[in-house]
């Protein structure tokens, strides 16, 4: 197991396996917490490029739930039709509200910027 020491814990949350990705869906769903999964790959170079900059977003939006989701180890992808990485799943209530895909910094802090405004808490 990989333990990260960076003087403080990571927002990002690791999902293991498809238990995990449901109680996190779940908890957030019940907390009224908007999501935004990161669907990657350690093979592909873009995703693992994007991950400082989903820890900025997490680190911005405190009231929103970040996960990061292996496709190769963890099978919840195909649920959601996703078919490149990266891929950007936006979920409200538990249900996809918008998806990006590639690594484009710039259109997700839009549409994540626009995702919280729907949850007025969000706001940075």
């Amino acid at each position: 197991m990989e333990v990260q020491e960076q003087g403080t814990k990571s927002r990002v949350v690791k999902v293991d396996s498809k238990e995990s990705w449901d109680f996190h869906v779940n908890q957030a769903t019940l907390q009224g917490c908007p999501i935004v999964a990161h669907f990657t790959a350690v093979w592909c170079i873009p995703s693992v490029a994007m991950k400082p900059f989903m820890e900025e977003l997490a680190s911005m939006y405190q009231n929103m739930s970040f996960l990061t989701v292996d496709v190769d180890e963890v099978k919840v992808a195909s649920k959601y039709e996703v078919k490149a990485m990266p891929t950007f799943l936006l979920l409200k209530a538990g249900v996809p509200v918008d998806k990006i895909v590639g690594a484009n910094p710039d259109e997700m802090k839009k549409r994540i910027h626009s995702l919280a405004q729907s949850n007025p808490t969000d706001i940075p």
